[in-house]
């Protein structure tokens, strides 16, 4: 998008991180697939940076513009690879406040990123922290039709060199095509998953 406005949103720059896992810390190959994470963000410019703000709905109102935008970016970062897992978490720029970020972590804005993934059941876990240029976060993963799939509980570090400013904010949401490779941990299996209530 060359217009760096997105609604109520003045974006400054968006991120793309993705990574493959064939093979696990010790060197056991992949059982399936390779695993995909990808990190999607964007560094927005923070409104209410410098001072307390009580009702932070004009941020909270427009921000399934920017879900919808999270969504369409990890249809084209796939390459037609489905999603199981998604994670979210927002880094603020030390002039603001975490409330600031988890603002746009809410399900006004979560909802078209779940379409853009072809639904999801389960509430999507979530991180946050203030901080600057160079900090790195670890944004929470797990599977997107049921919270108790064991397997697919994993995290996934992002780290942007050029952000947040101190009046910025960073919004990050993170995928995965898979669960961990080789996991071993019993509980219940993807493939038995019911779909009825975003748990099992």
């Amino acid at each position: 998008m060359s217009n760096p406005d997105l609604s109520a949103f003045h974006i400054r720059k968006w991120y793309l991180q993705i990574e493959d896992t064939l093979a696990g810390e010790t060197g056991a190959p992949a059982d399936g697939e390779p695993l995909r994470k990808i990190v999607i963000a964007a560094c927005l410019r923070n409104p209410f940076a410098g001072r307390y703000v009580e009702d932070l709905s004009s941020w909270i109102a427009p921000s399934p513009e920017l879900g919808k935008e999270f969504g369409r970016r990890i249809r084209e970062a796939t390459g037609g690879q489905a999603i199981e897992s998604y994670g979210k978490a927002c880094l603020v720029g030390i002039d603001g406040e975490y409330e600031h970020g988890n603002a746009l972590l809410t399900n006004p804005a979560a909802n078209p990123v779940r379409e853009g993934v072809g639904g999801g059941k389960s509430w999507v876990p979530s991180t946050g922290k203030r901080g600057g240029p160079g900090t790195i976060i670890d944004i929470p993963l797990a599977h997107k039709d049921a919270l108790y799939v064991r397997s697919h509980y994993d995290t996934v570090s992002a780290m942007f060199g050029d952000g947040p400013n101190r009046d910025e904010v960073v919004l990050i949401w993170a995928f995965a095509t898979r669960g961990r490779l080789n996991a071993r941990l019993g509980g219940l299996k993807a493939s038995e998953i019911k779909g009825e209530d975003g748990l099992v």
